[in-house]
């Protein structure tokens, strides 16, 4: 006959709910705090060009918006503005702010004479840089 071990009855293995719960707690209200918040979105309803190049920019503090939606329809930084008081906004602008920059955020259906005046603008309220929105690529959907 064999030599009767004592063998030990396992129990099963249990989780305590009550410690997740606090752990869950305690990252929900991590991710709560450490997101970041989007903008506000733009008051005008822009269909941006695509662009191969088009690229997402390494984040500085945000420019001002120049919003173009047609050749009549223009706001600089949610406020709107005519084509002729464009450059001394911009200046006006650009003088509250100067690291700020201003972006351009055209339709693709705005005219190029008026893209032009806009350039011809900047350049008279001294801006150089100007960056410009554009939307990658979609790819065809079957």
């Amino acid at each position: 006959m064999p030599a009767g071990f004592y063998t030990r009855k396992r129990r099963a293995p249990v989780i305590i709910i009550v410690s997740l719960i606090d752990i869950l707690a305690i990252l929900l209200i991590f991710f709560i705090v450490t997101s970041t918040f989007k903008k506000d979105l733009p008051q005008l309803k822009i269909a941006l060009p695509e662009s191969k190049a088009a690229a997402v920019a390494e984040k500085k503090e945000e420019p001002f918006i120049l919003e173009v939606k047609d050749e009549t329809t223009l706001q600089l930084d949610g406020r709107p503005v005519t084509l002729d008081g464009l450059a001394s906004a911009l200046r006006a602008t650009n003088e509250s702010a100067p690291q700020r920059g201003i972006a351009l955020q055209a339709d693709e259906s705005v005219p190029f004479r008026v893209i032009v005046r806009i350039i011809d603008a900047l350049r008279d309220a001294g801006i150089r840089n100007l960056p410009a929105f554009a939307r990658p690529p979609q790819p065809d959907q079957p």
